[in-house]
Formats: C-alpha cells, structure tokens, sequence
C-alpha cells in the first residue's frame, strides 16, 4: 500500500529531540548547569516549531489543525459514539495537546529562566510552580503516550513509527 508523508523531516527530528531533551531533564532534576542548558535548548527547540507551525509544510502548519473549540466538541462526540473520522494530521484531540505541550515546555523555559534571575531567586511560588508544571508535562506526555497507542489500535496504524518514518496511509485506506 502506499504512503503519503505526513511529517515532515523537521518535525520528526524536534519531536525526538525534545523527548530526549524532557526525559533528560526529568532525570537531571538537581543538576543545576545541565539541567538549566536542557531546558533552554528544549525552549529554544519548541520555538523553532512554533515558528514551523506558521511556515512549514501542510500537517505542521497550525491552520491545518488548530483546534477550535466547535472542532473539539464535534470531534469528541462522535468518538465517544464510536464515528470519529481519521485525521491524517493531527486531529482535535491530539491538537489539543500539542498546543498543552508547547505551552507547559515554553512555561518551564520561562520559569526556569526567572529562577535564575536576581528579582526572583529564591520565589518559593516560582519554584512551586515550575515543578508542579513539570508533573503536568509528565501527566501530559504520559496522556499522549496513551492516545497515541489508543489511535494506534483503533485506525490500525502505528502512529508512533509514523513519527519516525513521517508516512502514514492517505485518506479512504483504513
């Protein structure tokens, strides 16, 4: 069967860059210069997708699947009935958290950013913050492991290895 590129080189390549970036990060917690320089690079990685999300090729253009709430909703209902359509870019629901992703990785690049910085060292607020943040990214990162196996069993197809090779069956093949 054929298979039509979805995800573009660029896109697959910041996705597993960040997710190394992440995991490291989880696992340099109180390594303080790396642990910071890992950050930084991932904020800087997900700027460069954001950037990619208003340049890039069709399904990494945020017009391709932004998800308006109407777009949820509908979306939502009809999985919940079992009639939801295969979206061969992200659909509403993985567009969702996308966008969470981008906004929480951003958030702790800020965040961790004012730690460093003389008018907030020390904040005990920002520092709560920036680790509740990071328990989000986890529940967040662990909610789009599980999505993207879900999707993966109900469209019968490994979107997980799609991230790799970027291809995935085109529209009407299921």
């Amino acid at each position: 069967m054929n298979k039509i590129l979805v995800w573009d080189p660029l896109v697959r390549i910041l996705h597993w860059i960040l997710a190394v970036l992440v995991i490291a990060n989880f696992l340099n917690e109180d390594g303080e210069f790396y642990h910071r320089w890992i950050g930084y690079t991932a904020t800087a990685i997900v700027v460069v997708r954001i950037v990619w999300g208003f340049v890039g090729t069709k399904h990494a253009r945020f017009s391709d699947w932004f998800p308006t709430p109407a777009r949820v909703i509908e979306y939502t209902r009809l999985k919940l009935k079992g009639q939801a359509p295969r979206y061969i870019g992200h659909n509403p629901l993985g567009a969702v958290m996308m966008l969470l992703l981008i906004v929480l990785v951003l958030n702790q690049g800020l965040t961790g950013f004012m730690m460093g910085t003389d008018q907030f060292f020390g904040e005990k607020w920002l520092e709560e913050w920036h680790e509740i943040a990071s328990n989000l990214i986890l529940v967040a990162i662990g909610l789009h492991v599980l999505g993207a196996i879900f999707e993966s069993i109900k469209t019968r197809e490994n979107l997980p290895f799609a991230m790799i090779h970027g291809k995935k069956r085109p529209h009407g093949h299921r």
